[in-house]
């Protein structure tokens, strides 16, 4: 990576793991804070009051992401930024379920992955650009780490309004960066828009999609269970971070290795069908999973997996899409919600259906689906030739 590329990964990795960490910092307190509020006894409407920037977020990727093909990265980005710094100002100005609901329904409505994403794909090379992908996912793994370790001492000292104006702040400091330190990517000639639907069904791009609906319905599905399975054996919640914090760090940089062998022989699919593995040998150990060593080892094979393909992915479907980088990582994101809502759902039904290690079960299965469907996929070829 040259200078200008460096600088400009990091700076869009800045604004990706600052607006991460500011939603991850909620999870561990929210459900906490919320039943002290009116209407705070109703679990299901603590549950709609944190997931509702989720379902709102899934319905505005593909037309931000659209929008940012034909406008331009940054205006997309910084109005994203901005409905993120309102909702978060709405949500600190009142004690109440119903308006941080409101409020985080407005911050997911700047849904800006696609777009910052394909801001990362316009500003680098080919060559680097599945390593800029990665720094880009490990701010928003090494954010969710870090939120496991500072969230509750934050809550504790400025409660749950302060941390929603601290969302703000680092919703403006992302919009600062982007307005000041994010060039604009060169002007470029565009062929004819394609049709959604075209775009979502060209077949690398479809087994991408499939990827990451798998990936992250199946990460969800685990975190219902793993918890539990780290007390059984006999760890507190409250430790439970000790865990999480290192295993997302070591394994991020364990992942390295596949980024730069894949790219520097031009062994994309290969590393791609390896990472799918890896996810598969960890659901297996899960399965036998009863001590803390079996568990953290299962959890570092994990990652090493899941941040390979969190790198590798959205790279490869800047490449397939060519002009239409936006609205294809609009679809992509889009199914990464779905998959996150979806994982979610089945999995606390197989947990109440047949319990705790279906769900593994049914990961291994999703995944061997996978696989099968992701088995024919080609190596990208060269810009010249994609298609």
């Amino acid at each position: 990576m040259n200078s200008s590329e460096l600088r400009s990964t990091l700076a869009l990795a800045g604004i990706f793991g600052l607006r991460m960490l500011g939603l991850f910092l909620l999870l561990p307190v929210f459900s906490l804070h919320a039943k002290d509020l009116p209407g705070g006894e109703n679990a299901l409407w603590v549950g709609l009051a944190l997931g509702i920037f989720n379902i709102v977020q899934a319905f505005f990727h593909i037309p931000l992401g659209i929008l940012s093909d034909r406008v331009g990265r940054k205006p997309v980005v910084l109005w994203g930024l901005s409905l993120f710094i309102a909702g978060a100002l709405i949500a600190a100005s009142r004690d109440d379920l119903l308006w941080i609901a409101i409020g985080r329904g407005l911050m997911g409505a700047g849904a800006i992955s696609a777009a910052v994403s394909a801001w990362v794909a316009d500003l680098t090379r080919e060559q680097v650009r599945t390593a800029a992908m990665a720094i880009v996912g490990g701010s928003i793994g090494i954010s969710f780490a870090l939120s496991l370790v500072i969230a509750t001492p934050i809550y504790r000292a400025i409660g749950l309004d302060g941390m929603f104006l601290l969302l703000a702040v680092l919703g403006l400091i992302g919009f600062l960066v982007a307005w000041l330190l994010v060039p604009s990517p060169p002007k470029q000639i565009r062929g004819e828009h394609q049709p959604l639907i075209q775009i979502f069904l060209r077949p690398e791009l479809f087994r991408l999609n499939v990827g990451v609906f798998v990936l992250n319905a199946t990460q969800v599905a685990m975190f219902l269970v793993v918890p539990r399975l780290l007390v059984d054996a006999g760890m507190p919640l409250d430790d439970h971070w000790k865990i999480y914090f290192p295993v997302v760090v070591v394994s991020f940089f364990l992942m390295l290795p596949g980024i730069i062998y894949g790219e520097k022989k031009k062994k994309l699919r290969l590393v791609l069908l390896t990472a799918v593995v890896i996810l598969l040998i960890a659901q297996i150990i899960f399965l036998q999973a009863h001590s803390i060593t079996t568990i953290v080892s299962a959890l570092l094979i994990y990652f090493v997996g899941f941040n390979l393909l969190e790198a590798l992915q959205p790279s490869m479907v800047s490449r397939w899409a060519k002009d239409e980088k936006g609205a294809a990582l609009g679809i992509y994101n889009t199914t990464q919600s779905v998959g996150l809502f979806t994982g979610a759902a089945l999995g606390g039904l197989m947990m109440q259906l047949f319990g705790n290690l279906s769900v593994f079960i049914g990961g291994t299965v999703l995944i061997i689906a996978w696989l099968i469907i992701a088995w024919p996929m080609r190596d990208i070829p060269s810009s010249q030739t994609a298609k």
